[in-house]
């Protein structure tokens, strides 16, 4: 008896259940900008990737981190705006205060680690380099590194990471 070929997902479940969990980092935003800010000891750890379309910022910021980036908002973190589609915010690099809009099909990774709460996505395809949007004046370059007191701080979560 010949045996059916396995059935082919025509409603891309995978691509439905990462937009769903999407939706818990949007959640997550909206009450990280309302004016209780965040409750408790939660923080965050973003990390998305830089390339991808949609992402805009810096161009200074965006080339030292031309494949990913990690942001943390904690304590100092400014005008966030989680949209429908994408969140912005503003954090200080360097003691200069920078903004970042991300789209959430960028990020590839939200962390809380105050409750030990992870959500991995897949990465998005990379946008064309000329279809990349960044901020309009470029910022000025530094060769210091940014200043840990009280600072967005772009950190490796390699020591996340099952190895």
């Amino acid at each position: 008896m010949a045996q059916d070929p396995p059935a082919q997902d025509l409603m891309h479940y995978e691509a439905l259940a990462q937009d769903a969990l999407r939706g818990v980092v949007k959640a997550a935003l909206k009450r990280a900008a309302a004016p209780e800010g965040l409750p408790g000891a939660h923080h965050f750890y973003i990390t998305f990737k830089t390339d991808a379309e949609g992402v805009s910022g810096p161009n200074d910021l965006l080339g030292k981190y031309p494949d990913e980036m990690t942001i943390v908002l904690q304590h100092q973190y400014w005008d966030l705006a989680p949209g429908e589609t994408f969140f912005s915010v503003t954090l200080q690099f360097g003691g200069q205060p920078k903004r970042l809009s991300v789209p959430y099909a960028a990020v590839t990774r939200f962390y809380d680690p105050s409750v030990q709460f992870l959500l991995q996505f897949e990465p998005p395809p990379a946008a064309p380099t000329d279809a990349r949007p960044v901020a309009a004046a470029p910022a000025e370059v530094t060769d210091e590194p940014p200043s840990t007191d009280g600072e967005a701080k772009i950190v490796s979560l390699d020591q996340f990471r099952k190895k």
